[in-house]
């Protein structure tokens, strides 16, 4: 019916649109088969059991009862009645959570928990460190239903130690450390690293959000500290948790055969990754993907397709949780004119050369080395080695190059290109959406 009231003319554009949108549609769609087939919650630090439901305020494990809950209960520890929903707290020391290790002997890999402790042992932490517990002292997490639990954190505000607790050797550990010693094919470590990834966020966030950008006023916790508010009464802004955006893209040339790597001087020796940059204020992602491959590579980059995003709560405490927003980035040109303050070098890489760093890559081995390096800490005996040793060849030599692990989002950008087919310049609607190339 609708050519009846198209022109001849009319009728040839929509006809041509709509073959157009359907050759588009295909071609994403073996793209998007890609990128879907790739279980989200294998990034590090996503998928928090604890963050799938905000209870309602009214639902005694919502941050609010929870909160009154927790106010009645303070003052009478440790002379208090076992309540429902019960309490557990993760503590933290300069940003490291306290976990301890088990399992760990001469044909296993140790395996890392968190240190969750009850009120009374948090009470005597505190009191430990010369603080006295107060509602205020406490960030909420989340609950577990099923199990009658609110899960809470605190920073213990110092260099703490905890010896041995409840019969378990338990140790503060620096959160990368405990990334990379994370099977990333157990559900329960993934969960337990992102529940600590969180908690590390809300906490350093608490840390630097200390007073009033507006007035200088001091800040004060509320609704059980997932958000802060000025305590300057003509003033009294509210404070919310700080997420700074990140976009970190592959760039591929146009036959979509090569790709260009970066090193950076803090990089491990032999380490390639994807350029990434921070997003700034009034630019969208697509043109964040373009500038930033422009200042640091000189490359010109056209169509951006988007491929999924990764909480990063492992970065300076002064960015207590970046979010990384993984793209694929085509280019429009090929020359390299590295900006030396930004990067080491970068260069361009075939399928092949990369495809090689994955499989010779021993990220299996490296887990197991940092596995055993936190039981060493929770043992008292720290054992240094650097990660770059990990990755070698099956003769003991040096590997000519590597890429993250499977803990990073580039990790994940790269093996999607490289299980694509090569030369397939068609194939990079493959990666996920597209975004405008205008």
């Amino acid at each position: 019916m609708l050519a009846l009231f198209l022109s001849s003319s009319s009728y040839q554009t929509l006809s041509f649109f709509s073959r157009s949108v359907t050759l588009s549609l295909a071609r994403r769609t073996t793209l998007s088969a890609l990128t879907m087939s790739m279980n989200l919650k294998t990034h590090a630090f996503a998928g928090n059991p604890l963050k799938s439901k905000t209870p309602k305020s009214t639902d005694p494990f919502s941050p609010t009862s929870a909160f009154e809950s927790l106010k009645t209960l303070i003052p009478v520890i440790p002379n208090h009645s076992t309540p429902s929903p019960d309490f557990k707290v993760l503590p933290f020391s300069k940003g490291r959570p306290l976990v301890f290790s088990s399992g760990g002997d001469a044909n296993t890999t140790p395996i890392w928990h968190l240190g969750w402790v009850s009120l009374a042992d948090c009470k005597v932490l505190l009191a430990s460190c010369g603080v006295d517990l107060n509602e205020d002292s406490l960030v909420y997490l989340g609950p577990k239903v099923e199990e009658d639990l609110v899960y809470w954190a605190v920073d213990l505000a110092e260099d703490g130690f905890v010896s041995e607790l409840g019969g378990r050797k338990l140790c503060f550990v620096e959160l990368r450390t405990l990334m990379v010693a994370a099977d990333w094919a157990d559900q329960r470590a993934m969960d337990e690293l992102a529940i600590a990834g969180n908690a590390r966020a809300l906490l350093e966030w608490h840390i630097v959000s200390r007073f009033c950008g507006s007035c200088g006023g001091k800040t004060v916790p509320k609704e059980a500290g997932r958000r802060k508010q000025c305590s300057n009464e003509t003033c009294r802004k509210r404070v919310y948790p700080r997420v700074d955006p990140v976009v970190i893209m592959l760039v591929i040339d146009r036959e979509n055969d090569r790709a260009l790597l970066s090193r950076q001087s803090r990089y491990v020796p032999r380490m390639w990754s994807c350029l990434a940059g921070f997003i700034e204020p009034g630019e969208s992602l697509e043109e964040a993907v373009r500038r930033e491959t422009w200042e640091e590579t000189g490359i010109e980059v056209g169509e951006v397709v988007y491929h999924s995003s990764q909480p990063w709560p492992v970065g300076p405490s002064s960015m207590p949780c970046q979010l990384m927003l993984g793209f694929f980035a085509f280019a429009n040109t090929l020359d390299i004119n590295v900006d030396k303050e930004e990067l080491e070098d970068a260069q361009w890489h075939s399928r092949e050369e990369v495809k090689k760093a994955l499989a010779v890559a021993e990220y299996r081995k490296a887990q197991r080395t940092a596995a055993a390096k936190v039981e060493q800490i929770c043992k008292g005996v720290e054992r240094s080695q650097s990660l770059a040793t990990d990755f070698n060849l099956e003769s003991g030599e040096l590997a000519p190059m590597f890429i993250p692990g499977p803990f990073a989002i580039a990790h994940h950008l790269i093996s999607a290109w490289v299980d694509q087919a090569p030369g397939d310049a068609h194939s990079k609607q493959q990666a996920g959406v597209s975004l405008s190339s205008l």
